[in-house]
């Protein structure tokens, strides 16, 4: 790894997104030169450096994860040569410069997390939310509180060991996540896309590689999606279909907020807005 950056992770990312986007897609005939036929799906390097406006060999060392640190600009043209998303593009600028920089870092790689610590007021907060489920997770998704209504619609997290008080791992090893997301894989694609912009604000945090490493040898799922680099933005609000072990399932609204002293702890809460009905 660079300075504040991953330039391995970084190569992924633009091949991943390369092999997901056909000539059409960017406006570009079916081959460069006549006579080449496409053995496989997706664009072709040079095509990617020719919408980029760069050298195919640039573009060929940053995805093979040669350290040759790229400059804003041209972080920028990849982006839209490959239609990421704002979510794509930030951690594509994570991965290149390290977490918290929009250009490419100074200092050595980046140190590990110090313990997390909730402040007793946002503690409080929570349990003042009752009833409405309200947590709080930290900066591995770890649950570092959550009131007597969360704990009732998801689980007692606080009755396992701490290594298992996860968000991450509860949707993806426990069949009570199954139970309580009647729109499961799509929650839980999204859940660990936004696990995955998070993580790489801590590429050399331990704790954080090892849940890593834990879930993809606990989840097959994981182990599936987690090479193809998919990333999704923290909304601010939203709506989940839910089935609570007492009332049933039901249209919840949720907030989210982040805590201003630490924002690596998010506050959640919920609150149901509409039944589903039995049929669902």
């Amino acid at each position: 790894m660079t300075a504040g950056g991953d330039p391995a992770a970084l190569g992924q990312l633009l091949r991943s997104r390369r092999e997901r986007l056909a000539p059409a897609d960017v406006g570009l005939p079916a081959g460069l030169a006549a006579g080449r036929r496409r053995r496989t799906a997706g664009l072709r390097r040079e095509e990617v450096a020719l919408l980029a406006s760069m050298s195919a060999t640039y573009y060929t060392f940053l995805e093979q994860g040669r350290p040759v640190r790229p400059s804003a600009q041209v972080l920028d043209a990849l982006a839209s040569a490959l239609r990421m998303s704002a979510a794509e593009r930030r951690y594509l600028h994570v991965l290149a410069y390290g977490p918290g920089s929009s250009e490419p870092a100074s200092s050595a790689s980046s140190a590990s997390a110090p313990p997390e610590r909730l402040d007793p007021g946002v503690a409080d907060l929570v349990q003042r939310l009752e009833p409405f489920p309200t947590l709080v997770k930290g900066r591995r998704w770890d649950v570092l509180a959550a009131n007597p209504a969360a704990r009732e619609l998801f689980g007692d997290w606080s009755a396992g060991p701490p290594g298992e008080r996860n968000l991450v791992r509860w949707m993806f090893t426990t069949d009570q996540a199954r139970e309580v997301y009647l729109e499961w894989e799509p929650e839980a694609r999204a859940m660990l896309g936004r696990f995955r912009l998070s993580a790489a604000r801590y590429p050399d945090d331990p704790d954080v590689r090892a849940l890593i490493a834990e879930l993809q040898r606990d989840s097959e799922h994981i182990r599936d999606w987690w090479p193809r680099h998919d990333v999704a933005a923290i909304g601010g609000s939203g709506s989940k279909k839910l089935r609570h072990p007492r009332l049933g399932p039901a249209d919840y609204s949720h907030v989210v907020l982040q805590v201003a002293d630490n924002p690596d702890h998010t506050l959640v809460t919920y609150s149901p807005t509409a039944p589903l009905g039995s049929g669902q």
